[in-house]
C-alpha cells in the first residue's frame, strides 16, 4: 500500500541525493523572487501513476508550489496530453523538477507496461500479477503502478505468504510424493488457516503429492502451454492455477488461454522502461 509515509519517505530521500547541499544553479542563477508556470507534458501516450509523489516532491522542496490540472493514476493520456500544471516560485519548481519527473516516469512506464499485458489477456480469465523483482526501496511505488495499471498485486514482501520452492522442499527434507505431502500438510498447520500457502513446481508428476497438501495455489514453473493446459485441468479449481517464467506480451495471450488463473509477470516492473514526461514552460 502507498502510504503517506512511504511518499514522504522517497520523496525526502530522492531531493537529499539530488540537492544534498542546495541547488547550486537556482540559488545563484535565478532571481529570489522570480517564478514560473509549467506544465507536465507527455511526450508519448500512456498510463499515468505517481501523481502523489509529484505534488510531494514540489511540497517538501517549496510549500508554496501549487500543482493543479494533476490527472488521476490510472489514466489514460496521449502525446501532447497536459498532465499537470505546476506554478510558484522558480527556484523552488526547478529544484524539484528532477525528482518529479523521475518518479512519474518511472510509475508510468510500469503502469503503461502492466495495462499492455492485461488487455492482451482480457478475452480470458487469467489475471496479470507482479512479482518481488522491484527496485530496492521502490517497492510499494511500483507495486501501486501495476495495481493503477489494472494488474494485481503478488505477495509484497516475504511476510505476506508461503511460498515454496524446489529449496525449501530439499530442506524440509521432501525426497518423494509422501514426504512432500507431508512436510506440506505440517506447514500448513503451523502457518494456520488465514495464511496463504503456495508451492512452486517445474513437473507435472509433482502435482498429485502437492494437491493432497491441499495448498491455496499451485505456481507452475516454466511450463510448456501443453503441460500448463494439462497442469490447469489436473488442479481443477482445488488450487490457483499461477504461471510464471518467461511471460512476454508475445507470448503472454497463449499462456492465458491455458486456463490459467494467475500469470506473474517479472517484467512488470524489472523491464518496464521509464515513460517520457517533460515540464514545460506554459
Amino acid at each position: 500500500m502507498l502510504t503517506r509515509r512511504i511518499i514522504e519517505t522517497v520523496v525526502r530521500n530522492a531531493l537529499d541525493e539530488d540537492a544534498p547541499w542546495g541547488d547550486l544553479t537556482a540559488e545563484l542563477a535565478i532571481p529570489e523572487r522570480a517564478r514560473v508556470d509549467t506544465r507536465l507534458v507527455a511526450r508519448e501516450p500512456g498510463v499515468f501513476a505517481g501523481g502523489r509523489l509529484v505534488v510531494e516532491a514540489f511540497r517538501q522542496t517549496e510549500p508554496s508550489i501549487e500543482v493543479t490540472r494533476l490527472i488521476a493514476d490510472g489514466a489514460a493520456f496521449e502525446a501532447g496530453d497536459i498532465l499537470a500544471s505546476v506554478s510558484g516560485p522558480a527556484r523552488g519548481v526547478l529544484t524539484a523538477e528532477r525528482v518529479a519527473l523521475n518518479l512519474s516516469q518511472r510509475m508510468s512506464g510500469v503502469a503503461t507496461l502492466t495495462a499492455r499485458y492485461v488487455a492482451t489477456v482480457a478475452h480470458t480469465r487469467a489475471r496479470i500479477a507482479d512479482t518481488r523483482k522491484t527496485t530496492p526501496g521502490l517497492r510499494a511505488l511500483e507495486k501501486h503502478a501495476v495495481r493503477v495499471g489494472g494488474g494485481s498485486n503478488h505477495r509484497f514482501g516475504l511476510s505476506d505468504a508461503i511460498m515454496v520452492k524446489d529449496n525449501h522442499l530439499a530442506a524440509l527434507g521432501a525426497v518423494d510424493d509422501a514426504t512432500t505431502t507431508a512436510a506440506l500438510r505440517e506447514l500448513r498447520e503451523r502457518a494456520g488457516h488465514t495464511t496463504s500457502i503456495i508451492v512452486e513446481i517445474d513437473r507435472l508428476d509433482q502435482l498429485d503429492s502437492v494437491l493432497a497438501a491441499e495448498v491455496t495455489g499451485i505456481l507452475l514453473d516454466n511450463f510448456s502451454l501443453e503441460d500448463l493446459a494439462t497442469g490447469v485441468r489436473w488442479i481443477d479449481g482445488r488450487a490457483v492455477a499461477e504461471a510464471s517464467g518467461g511471460v512476454t506480451l508475445d507470448t503472454v495471450a497463449a499462456i492465458a488461454e491455458t486456463g490459467v488463473d494467475v500469470i506473474s509477470v517479472g517484467q512488470l516492473t524489472h523491464g518496464a522502461r521509464a515513460l517520457d514526461l517533460g515540464l514545460d514552460a506554459a
